[in-house]
């Protein structure tokens, strides 16, 4: 079984985010280890792009951080195989397309492999067009993680039934960033993938309060945090791994 289909097992998982590079490379692996202490499950790591289409104004600004600080494709790689011979936590990337291509699409999921990155989110990667990825990923072991959206309607059923490693259920229109108020049925969501798949189902988007890491972690089987924990990072900075702790200890307690 893989890492991911083992977090999933027996609970709900907590999965936190967090933009590699920001504000360096060696404090991105010190806030992963810092999560998986706290109770993380799962951590996605997010490779520094120009132009992440997904994300608010927090994790463009991270984005842009890691950048101008030097972050690069194969700096991250680099720091992942360093955070690799400390932790089995399930380590997914958040990328686009644009630098997987730029990189080499097969020497890209060849390094994943090797490095112990077990999927790939990709949001700006339409479903019916995956299988231009999906056949290397195969290859090489790494789940190629589908996103299911508010906007998915009659498509949900069939992407639910090709998934792989987890669904990652967006639970509001527009992009990332935390939301006080989630005013979408995700519920309904959620019921309509369960008809067609046993794939784990996380949902993220707008989550940060305990009130709605409880709520929604009654509905999947895991929440996505990543706004409220890059918004930490862009407050304390190098010192922000103790405030990360405490808010994702704090928070992964609900998910149960």
């Amino acid at each position: 079984m893989s890492r991911i289909g083992k977090a999933f097992e027996k609970k709900k998982v907590f999965i936190g985010f967090v933009t590699a590079g920001d504000p360096s490379l060696d404090k991105t692996e010190e806030f992963i280890l810092e999560m998986e202490r706290a109770g993380a499950g799962l951590v996605e790591i997010g490779i520094p792009f120009s132009d992440p289409i997904a994300e608010g104004s927090v994790i463009q600004e991270a984005n842009i951080r890691a950048l101008n600080a030097g972050c690069t494709t194969d700096r991250v790689f680099d720091m992942v195989a360093s955070l690799r011979q400390k932790t089995e936590i399930p380590l997914v990337f958040l990328t686009y397309l644009n630098p997987i291509f730029r990189y080499g699409k097969e020497r890209f999921c060849k390094r994943c492999q090797a490095v112990g990155i077990d999927g790939l989110i990709i949001p700006d990667m339409p479903f019916e067009e995956k299988e231009e990825l999906a056949s290397i990923t195969k290859e090489y072991g790494i789940k190629l993680v589908s996103m299911i959206a508010p906007t998915s309607g009659d498509r949900i059923e069939m992407i639910a039934k090709e998934s792989e490693g987890f669904l990652y259920v967006v639970s509001s229109m527009g992009v990332t960033g935390v939301r006080n108020e989630i005013k979408t049925n995700v519920g309904e969501i959620v019921e309509r993938i369960r008809r067609v798949t046993n794939t784990p189902v996380a949902i993220g988007f707008g989550i940060h309060t305990k009130e709605q890491v409880k709520e929604y972690c009654t509905l999947a089987d895991g929440i996505i945090i990543g706004s409220a924990i890059t918004k930490l990072i862009a407050r304390y900075g190098e010192d922000a791994g103790k405030e990360i702790y405490t808010y994702v200890n704090e928070r992964q307690q609900f998910c149960s």
